[in-house]
């Protein structure tokens, strides 16, 4: 029977032999038990990703010291790396607008304990959602924008964020774009959610559009927030189907459904540190 808690071991480096062992042995030699591993090597770039977690129930080596133990095969191998325990809950923070089905998703998933994270706050540029914030009773902020004051009100954000030891955001249909200085205080860390289309669609009323066309595939992109405008690494995508026979409404209710689904995932995909990026794409392990 394993230990509820474990160590996470994500690295990327360049692709020589030996890697695999190396982690392994560390890991067995210090009376660890490997749960999951998974890795992938890049023949293009020469690069190695890797995936690894172990029981810490009789570990060796102290929580506290695991990193230091681990640093020399990891500079031997040139490796880029993050160690994280599972029994440490990432705290996340919803930004949203006035559309709510993405932030219903997200709260009763982790409500239910199908997403593993604590919903720390609910950040909106607009008073509509606040009912929804005080029924699951989660502090609710509004901080209205115009071209003007949006630096000055992204600063009040970030100290919200801070004061409420936030790691992740999730953008639910948050209809702003976020700052090139707001994004660098959460790097890979900030998850959005929009529409994929084939042909695409931009501006108001993308589903509208793509009713008009006819489009026989609609879809969501999860992906992480850059400077770039939706540019950003993707985390997860899908698709479904529509026809003829489908109104403006049923586009735009499966158009919801999509979203939901593809956000929750790549959520759920980057709580639990199966995600790497590299190279503006990402490595995302089972």
């Amino acid at each position: 029977m394993h230990s509820k808690e474990s160590a996470i071991l994500l690295i990327s480096c360049p692709d020589k032999k030996g890697i695999v062992y190396k982690i392994s042995h560390f890991i067995y030699s210090n009376n660890g038990n490997i749960l999951r591993s998974d890795q992938h090597a890049d023949e293009e770039s020469g690069t190695f990703f890797m995936r690894i977690e172990w029981d810490l129930d009789g570990f060796a080596i102290e929580k506290n010291k695991i990193i230091k133990a681990f640093e020399p095969i990891a500079a031997e191998y040139s490796m880029n790396w993050q160690l994280h325990f599972s029994a440490k809950q990432q705290r996340t923070s919803i930004f949203v607008s006035k559309m709510d089905h993405c932030l219903y998703d997200i709260l009763l998933k982790a409500k239910e304990g199908e997403i593993a994270t604590d919903i720390a706050c609910i950040i909106s540029n607009h008073e509509s959602l606040g009912t929804i914030a005080k029924y699951f009773n989660i502090p609710f902020f509004v901080f209205q924008k115009t071209k003007e004051n949006k630096l000055q009100q992204e600063q009040k954000e970030l100290a919200v964020l801070k004061d409420f030891d936030v790691d992740c955001i999730v953008l639910a249909r948050y209809m702003q774009i976020l700052s090139a200085h707001f994004v660098s205080h959460y790097p890979n860390k900030i998850i959005n959610i929009h529409h994929s289309f084939l042909p695409a669609f931009k501006g108001a009323k993308p589903y509208h559009q793509a009713y008009q066309h006819g489009v026989k595939i609609i879809g969501a992109t999860s992906h992480y927030v850059t400077e770039l405008l939706d540019q950003g690494p993707i985390i997860e995508q899908d698709v479904i189907r529509v026809s003829h026979k489908d109104s403006i409404e049923d586009i735009i209710r499966k158009g919801k459904d999509i979203e939901k689904l593809v956000l929750s995932r790549a959520l759920k995909k980057h709580l639990e540190h199966k995600v790497l990026v590299y190279a503006n794409k990402t490595i995302v392990f089972d």
